[in-house]
């Protein structure tokens, strides 16, 4: 299950972000996950709250907002949504295409309770 390895990556970005911040509590973190990025989200759930046992992100909220996968075809350069086991362009049908997005993991964002000084 490489979820744990990147919960805790994940982990140390947001404790970063938190001490950054004078933070003492986590009460939310958001990630944006596409689905070609190779990872299970509900894995993340589950493992995301043992790696952050002790923390200041212990009980923090997860919420996974999904990323559609967008193509630019190389040939009409058009962009267009695509299925992850289709990635084809949408006008033209070409496979010759970039992935725009669909293949990413992102923080997007991290909610917190009060600064450490309070």
């Amino acid at each position: 299950m490489h979820e744990l390895s990147i919960c805790e990556a994940l982990l140390r970005q947001v404790l970063m972000v938190a001490a950054s911040r004078g933070v003492r509590r986590v009460e939310k973190i958001t990630l944006r996950i596409g689905p070609l990025a190779g990872i299970e989200p509900e894995l993340v759930r589950f493992a995301f709250p043992l790696v952050a046992a002790g923390t200041a992100c212990a009980g923090a909220t997860i919420l996974i907002e999904s990323v559609p996968v967008r193509v630019r075809c190389q040939l009409c350069r058009s962009e267009s949504d695509a299925r992850p086991n289709c990635l084809l362009c949408g006008t033209c049908g070409a496979w010759r295409v970039t992935i725009l997005s669909g293949d990413e993991m992102l923080l997007a964002s991290v909610e917190v309770r009060e600064p450490a000084d309070v």
